[in-house]
């Protein structure tokens, strides 16, 4: 159950850090509010999460998938340019990710 609530956690952090770029600065009101609460949620569950797992691994799972969600929806929805060399290190993360998650 920890494992869920951990990725859920970070869904939630790429979820604020998108709202983030959409509150232009904190100066649109709405992606403000939801980059707010989606931080909230984001920190409550990955609290919740560290109860049984390991500081380091749970806190380097929750940055990765907030790294490569964000990564991802820029490239689909803001079209940002990705090379070759960017897509390898994003598979290193995952591959990191995984590799805690085994280990």
């Amino acid at each position: 159950m920890q494992w869920i609530i951990l990725i859920l956690a970070g869904l939630f952090e790429t979820f604020w850090a998108i709202c983030l770029k959409y509150s232009q600065g904190f100066t649109k009101p709405i992606p403000s509010v939801l980059t707010i609460v989606g931080m909230i949620v984001s920190f409550y569950l990955l609290s919740l999460s560290l109860k049984e797992l390991p500081l380091g691994t749970a806190y380097a799972i929750w940055t990765g998938i907030g790294t490569v969600g964000t990564l991802i929806f820029g490239v689909i929805v803001f079209h940002e340019a990705i090379s070759i060399p960017q897509i390898l290190c994003v598979g290193l993360i995952v591959l990191g990710i995984i590799g805690l998650k085994l280990l």
